[in-house]
């Protein structure tokens, strides 16, 4: 893991060298207005070996005007220790008293609203609805379940390759606003961990089109 957080900060690094003037003039229409893309960082955890999340995400944004910014993005990815657990700052977390007596599986999309504020820097609002599928250790489904997960965002959109893409450092406070009661052995774990994570690192990708 700490090679990868390594990578990410070298990646960060050289990308702030390119081009950091990314926001969009109100007078310019000849920008690209759709956009694709996916969370970087996260795919780096599907090279996990104890706790892969087997995580899949696609953006798929459009460019309102050159300040504002809505997006959708369908995910799915899975865990078995508690969302409360900070993965890199909580020695909580993988401890093998903490985790569950299985995992979670979820699939969701996120709405998204993007604000930017001065230059590349921008706001962004993230609520995604997850349908959530209990298992056990050895996969076999227990209950279901549902979320609400949302994220409070603060980011730098940097233009990459003549603006064809983009590369998007931010950080973010994540916050699980409601859910559905867990079933037994994952609620008494889950109830001793807050509602709220800061700070969450992000790190997007994306093309333009």
């Amino acid at each position: 893991m700490q090679k990868k957080v390594l990578w990410i900060i070298l990646a960060t690094v050289l990308a702030s060298n390119l081009q950091v003037n990314a926001q969009y003039a109100k007078t310019d229409s000849t920008y690209n207005k759709w956009f694709i893309g996916t969370s970087l960082f996260v795919l780096f955890g599907n090279f996990d070996r104890e706790n892969p999340p087997n995580f899949v995400q696609l953006d798929i944004g459009y460019r309102i005007t050159g300040k504002d910014v809505i997006r959708i993005s369908p995910k799915t990815w899975k865990y078995a220790w508690p969302n409360g657990i900070h993965p890199f700052l909580n020695k909580a977390y993988k401890k093998l008293e903490e985790k569950f007596p299985g995992y979670v599986r979820e699939y969701g999309v996120t709405a998204s609203y993007a604000r930017f504020l001065w230059k590349g820097l921008y706001a962004q609002l993230d609520v995604m609805p997850t349908y959530q599928i209990f298992a056990n250790d050895n996969g076999k489904k227990i209950d279901n379940g549902f979320q609400v997960f949302n994220s409070y965002r603060m980011g730098y959109h940097i233009k990459l390759f003549k603006d064809k893409f983009f590369f998007q450092p931010s950080i973010c406070i994540t916050h699980r606003a409601y859910h559905t009661q867990l079933p037994d052995g994952f609620k008494q774990l889950d109830d001793k961990w807050s509602k709220f994570i800061f700070p969450e690192p992000g790190l997007n990708v994306g093309f333009n089109f």
